[in-house]
């Protein structure tokens, strides 16, 4: 990756001798691995077994998990926030897992409607739920920085199932929970 790195800075027409430049193929190729390690990891071993029994069958939500991924149109980063909801159906997942699997996902190249879906079915499959929710509003520097340049755009994708998809009154809860602390 570091000769790549070279190549494309060096395809701009920069001096890989110039000082600031010396290390940056090294440097890019080091922080490019660390934010797509999604690829390196997967749902068992991010879970690691974290499920506990529970009696409970209230709606958890989990609010505002920050998220940084890469758009895979222009390798260019979107950053926001996600938030999660399921109903249990006999046991729960360790709270910092839900935060890990967004991670997960998001630390690959991504599109964020995928990204929602990619979580979503993921808690539904772990823990079984009724139902998930998951919302995620990002801004997205594809759409920021180049193109149309637009400063203020938010864009929200929403994956509802199950329960939450079948059951206005669960989405209506979900909806106003987030609500509570914007």
């Amino acid at each position: 990756m570091e000769s790549h790195w070279a190549g494309i800075i060096t395809g701009i027409g920069e001096d890989l001798e110039r000082p600031g430049l010396k290390d940056t193929p090294k440097r890019a190729a080091k922080a490019f691995e660390f934010l797509t390690r999604g690829y390196h990891q997967n749902v068992e071993d991010v879970v690691n077994d974290a499920l506990f029994p529970s009696d409970s069958n209230e709606m958890v939500v989990v609010q505002n998990i920050e998220m940084y991924s890469m758009c895979e149109h222009h390798m260019l980063p979107f950053i926001g926030k996600c938030h999660v909801a399921y109903i249990p159906t006999g046991k729960v997942i360790g709270l910092s897992k839900i935060a890990r699997l967004v991670d997960m996902y998001a630390r690959r190249l991504q599109i964020q409607e995928s990204l929602t879906m990619q979580v979503a079915e993921t808690i539904l499959d772990v823990t079984e739920a009724a139902g998930v929710g998951v919302i995620v509003e990002a801004q997205h520097m594809c759409m920021m920085m180049r193109g149309v340049e637009k400063q203020n755009s938010m864009m929200k994708t929403s994956a509802m199932l199950g329960s939450f998809r079948s059951d206005q009154k669960t989405r209506d809860e979900f909806l106003s929970l987030l609500q509570l602390h914007q």
